[in-house]
């Protein structure tokens, strides 16, 4: 009689545990249900994670990474933002990161040239082109054309970091030809100047412009759908916490990173010109895309 119930008690046991096991292969078939559970359970994923990430993502970042944080407790994500070549050539330079989130892939390609990431980055957002002007736009500004009249103050990014790279081919297609009172070293410097007052109009995302409501005013332009920037992330192959790297750019990736992402005002990954030729065409044909891997943007 004990040998019958001993042999019934190690039977129920092994099913119980069958049962746990076919779960658990269940759960993880799902690449979001795989984060999911590592941002909930997992002892791995603790530590500091250092982001460099494009100016232009600063707001957005910010509120992912507190979501990250929320969901790894003793975990901590440090940013550094700025403009995308100045960060991708700090990290050819040896400093420590974990993961590089750029607003183009021309800048993207510095890092994976040099053999700094460690997986095929992808594209998870794509950005368009605005003009900011001072509210209640009081030079009148309504295109592109009328940021070449000598009376309006234009600041500009700088041509080497992805927002200026973009402005460039924008005023291309427009075939418009500007003079600007200063070249910015970022999309956030850019448009600090029009906030300020230093600058009646700055070409910037429209993504600055929505967070920037109240400030600024925005001009939206048919030409800049010919410049829409995407924005490549990786994780890179020296980080500190490749574990934490790999679990920030799956959530950047997921259903509630990409909400935040279009709630700002960015555009889907697979965003691509929608303009006709004739809109996009350019006064220098031989000048790269903005977004285009291949680009290899002029200096200021």
């Amino acid at each position: 009689m004990y040998r019958s119930v001993t042999a019934g008690v190690v039977a129920a046991a092994l099913l119980a545990l069958g049962a746990c096991s076919s779960s658990s292969s269940s759960t993880s078939s799902s690449p979001f249900a795989s984060a999911s559970v590592s941002a909930s359970a997992s002892p791995t994923v603790t530590g500091t994670v250092t982001v460099f990430a494009a100016a232009s993502l600063k707001n957005t970042f910010t509120r992912i990474g507190k979501m990250f944080e929320d969901a790894h407790p003793g975990s901590k994500v440090v940013f550094n933002f700025g403009g995308s070549d100045t960060l991708a050539a700090s990290i050819v330079n040896g400093a420590p990161a974990d993961v590089f989130a750029s607003a183009s892939p021309a800048t993207m390609k510095t890092v994976t040239d040099n053999g700094d990431a460690a997986a095929a980055p992808t594209v998870f957002a794509g950005n368009e082109l605005e003009i900011a002007v001072r509210p209640g736009n009081p030079l009148h500004v309504t295109a592109l054309q009328g940021l070449a009249s000598p009376s309006v103050k234009v600041v500009l990014c700088a041509k080497t970091v992805p927002c200026g790279a973009a402005a460039q081919t924008a005023l291309a297609a427009a075939n418009v030809t500007v003079t600007p009172v200063s070249y910015e070293q970022d999309v956030t410097a850019t448009l600090t100047k029009v906030e300020l007052g230093e600058a009646d109009a700055g070409l910037v995302y429209q993504t600055d412009v929505k967070g920037a409501a109240g400030k600024v005013d925005g001009v939206t332009f048919p030409e800049s759908v010919c410049a829409i920037n995407k924005y490549p992330i990786a994780t890179l192959s020296q980080a500190p916490n490749s574990a934490g790297a790999a679990a920030f750019v799956a959530l950047v990736q997921s259903p509630d990173g990409q909400k935040v992402l279009t709630e700002a005002g960015f555009l889907g990954p697979s965003a691509s010109p929608s303009a006709s030729a004739s809109t996009c065409r350019s006064s220098s044909p031989s000048a790269p895309a903005a977004g285009s891997a291949s680009a290899s943007p002029a200096t200021p």
